[in-house]
Order: structure tokens, then sequence, then C-alpha cells
């Protein structure tokens, strides 16, 4: 199999009928603030045990095809012996790897930030391959307000999600790319609109400059959506017809597929947000699918809170979540099957 027919091949895997992507891959620091606000101590022993319990929940094949894990649980060993890329791999999904180290603050831009990891990525990769790893994932961030994100801003990141997406495919990994135009601000959907239109023919002219291979990676944007501290939010309608407006503007059909990120939209509003966007476009040229963490997670681990004997209730919990995401990657949920047990 050549290279180009396996990175395709992989693409197609996470992003196949009814399936999108676990991410789990939150730094050390941030799975503890998840952990120590449901009364659990950020161990590496509590930060597996909770991500294990995702992995082995009744289901788990049915509606997740990849997992993007951080440096940490790739590299450590499941409960049943198996290494944890491959239990996942047993379980039918794919392991995956974030590769990025972190937005830091831009110089000489005041507000704004560019992701970094570039420096011994390629070596970085050929080790997450030989480790199980057949995708990544590298995060840039960008900000909302009345000046921002400059031109100069989204030059940089777009330059780097170039660069790691070609080393990524150089090494047999797929990867991710995601200019994650943030919620946080009082901005109006229509401002959300320019701003992530606009990122996004910055970041296409970049993978295009750097000859990534668009059929061999997936795009992982945000949604276009109102500000949380905008006083007018979007319907499910406007956010759904809105966001495919400005993928079907920008986004070439060759690429792999899309899975989208849920930015902090609660877990329901994600869910139907994604259903309405498959409703609209039952012929868009990519598969429109999920790369959820928290609209995932969030949960199963208000269930669990470390408890032994919640571990059961919190894979259901786990479980139903998956499911109705994997409905709405066809356009078949409902709100009504929020409460479904």
């Amino acid at each position: 199999m050549s290279l180009q027919t396996e990175l395709e091949s992989i693409a197609g895997a996470l992003v196949s009928p009814g399936k999108g992507i676990l991410a789990a891959d939150e730094s050390n620091a941030t799975m503890g603030k998840r952990l120590e606000s449901v009364g659990v101590s950020n161990t590496a022993e509590n930060r597996l045990g909770f991500r294990e319990l995702l992995f082995t929940a009744p289901g788990f094949s049915e509606h997740i095809s990849g997992v993007i894990l951080y440096d940490e649980t790739l590299r450590q060993t499941a409960a049943s012996g198996r290494a944890v890329p491959e239990l996942l791999k047993s379980l039918g999904a794919i392991p995956g790897i974030k590769v990025d180290t972190g937005a830091k603050e831009l110089s000489d831009a005041p507000g704004e930030k560019i992701t970094e990891g570039l420096d011994g990525l390629r070596e970085r990769l050929q080790e997450y391959h030989k480790l199980g790893a057949r995708f990544a994932k590298w995060r840039a961030v960008i900000e909302i307000d009345a000046s921002r994100p400059s031109d100069y801003c989204l030059n940089v990141n777009a330059h780097a999600l170039g660069r790691y997406a070609k080393l990524c495919q150089e090494t047999g990994i797929v990867p991710i790319v995601e200019p994650e135009v943030l919620m946080d601000g009082d901005h109006d959907l229509a401002r959300c609109y320019d701003v992530t239109e606009r990122a996004l023919h910055i970041v296409f002219r970049s993978l295009y400059e750097q000859r990534v291979l668009l059929e061999g990676m997936l795009l992982k944007p945000n949604m276009v959506i109102a500000g949380m501290k905008c006083p007018r939010q979007a319907s499910v309608d406007e956010v759904a017809s809105e966001t495919l407006r400005c993928l079907l503007r920008t986004t070439p059909a060759a690429v792999g597929g899309i899975a989208f990120l849920s930015g902090g939209q609660s877990d329901a509003l994600a869910t139907a947000h994604l259903n309405r966007m498959n409703q609209l476009a039952p012929r868009a040229p990519w598969k429109l699918s999920f790369s959820y963490g928290r609209a995932l997670q969030a949960a199963a681990l208000k269930t669990w809170r470390g408890q032994a004997s919640a571990a059961a209730a919190a894979q259901q919990a786990f479980a139903l979540r998956a499911k109705l995401n994997s409905l709405a990657t066809a356009g078949d949920y409902k709100p009504e099957m929020e409460s479904a047990a």
C-alpha cells in the first residue's frame, strides 16, 4: 500500500458512517482540574482509570472511530496488561496523539497566541508511529474582539499547521488540522463567520503551499456561533446554515473529512448543531462528524466521581452521549432522545 493510499484509508476510517472521534488528549493539568471538580485527585492512575472507563463502555466501537491521546496515555498500560494503543485497536478504534505543546503569547501581538511544538516534531512523530499512533492533532487558538485576530496571527498559525500536517504525512500519520476560533467574548454570529472564513482561507492556502495531501487529512473546525457573552444567541438553524455556508466557501472538496470541535457548547447543543448540518447538507462533499472532548466526557465524569460503584452508570452516560452524536452524523438525532436511559 502506498503512503498516499494509507493516509486516505485512515482519514476515511476516522469519519466512517455513524462514527466520530473521542478527544481524550487533555494535558495532565487540564485533566487534573476536571478530576478535582468531582473530588478525584489528579494522579496518573486516576487519569488513566477514567479514560479506560470510557474506552471500555458498551457500544464504544459502534460510535467511536478513533481516540486522541495525550503523550502520557499513549505510553500507559491498561488494566488488562495491554498498552493503551493496543487496547484501542482491539476495540476497533484508531489511536491518535496530540503533538502540539500548547499556545503561547505571540511576539509583538498583545493578546494573541501562537501554538508551539515544531521543534523536534519529526522525531517525535516517528516515535509516536512506532507506539501505534496513526493520526495526530494540532490546535491553533484564535481569539476575537474588536481588533483581533490580526492577519499576522492567522498567518503564523496557518504556517505552523501546514508544517505540522506535512511532517505528519511524511511519517504515515493523518493530521487533524484544528484552527479554533474561540467562543469567548461578546461577538455575534456574523463576526464569528467573518473571522472563521478568513482563517480557513489562510489555512488552506498554507496547506496548499506546503504540499499537504488534502485527501489524507481531516479538518477540525469550530462551528460558526456567537460568543458566550453575546446577548443574542443564534438558533440551531442559524448556526448550522452559517457553518455550512462558511465551509462550502473555504474548504476544498478533496479534504478527507470534517470533525467538528464542540468548543464549550453544552453536550446537547453540540449534538443538535451537528445533526442539523447533516440534515441541511446530505450531499456535502465531505463527511460531517465530531471530535468532541468535554461534550462526550462531562456526563460520565459527573456520574463516576471516582467511585467504582458508579462505573457502570458512568459508562452508560458516555455510551448514550456517543450514540446521540452518532445519530447526529446521519441527521437522525431528536432532542427527546436526551432523556433516554
